[in-house]
């Protein structure tokens, strides 16, 4: 498997008020590595260097043909895959790098740090900008969004990236998180849900 996990941040304006953080011109875009990626129903477990690692829940799109320089009104045919995901973040990391202007790929880019749900055709979903998805954490529900709130529409996304970096077949994009980020303990049980069909449910180890 050959692919790249491309994550957005501070795309839904609720969270970036949380944070505290300015809200963005263009989008904030980082890279997660292979060996970040965690398979459904595999546990997560936390890792020795942080003390504050943060669920964020967020619609995660698969391309599924090379393309750059795309178009955003072109851009929809190159998704092949809708699931729902996690961007783990150890925040205590991340603040500590941001503090110093560094950074901040070590918080995001960990191993195990994407669990990611299996992909359902876009063709089901008769709206991509609006999608409703959220995060239960042990049967109670943490974060909620809509893809209609995002600050970059996922074509836009699409369309952004593709003038950097080449998007290729499976690489996966990570839109952006709601608020009610918040840290993760062990025996934590959390379940990710498309449009209430439960795609994601990871137990934290």
């Amino acid at each position: 498997m050959n692919m790249k996990i491309i994550g957005v941040g501070r795309n839904y304006l609720d969270h970036v008020r949380e944070l505290q953080n300015e809200k963005p011109e263009t989008p904030v875009i980082f890279m997660k590595p292979e060996t970040a990626l965690l398979r459904n129903h595999q546990p997560f477990y936390l890792p020795e260097f942080s003390q504050n690692i943060q669920h964020e829940i967020e619609v995660v799109i698969r391309i599924g043909k090379e393309g750059k320089h795309i178009s955003e009104k072109f851009a929809h045919k190159y998704i092949d895959g809708i699931g729902i995901g996690i961007d783990f973040t150890a925040r205590d990391l991340q603040n500590q790098l941001k503090a110093k202007g560094l950074p901040w790929e070590l918080a995001k880019s960990f191993d195990y740090s994407a669990p990611v749900s299996e992909m359902i055709p876009p063709s089901e979903f008769p709206d991509i900008q609006n999608i409703e998805f959220r995060l239960d954490v042990n049967g109670q529900t943490r974060q909620k969004g809509n893809t209609s709130q995002m600050i970059f529409s996922i074509s836009f996304l699409i369309a952004h990236i593709s003038k950097y970096i080449t998007l290729k077949k499976g690489d996966l994009i990570f839109t952006g998180t709601p608020q009610g980020v918040s840290s993760v303990q062990i025996d934590d049980h959390l379940e990710g849900y498309l449009e209430n069909r439960k795609l994601l449910d990871i137990y934290v180890k």
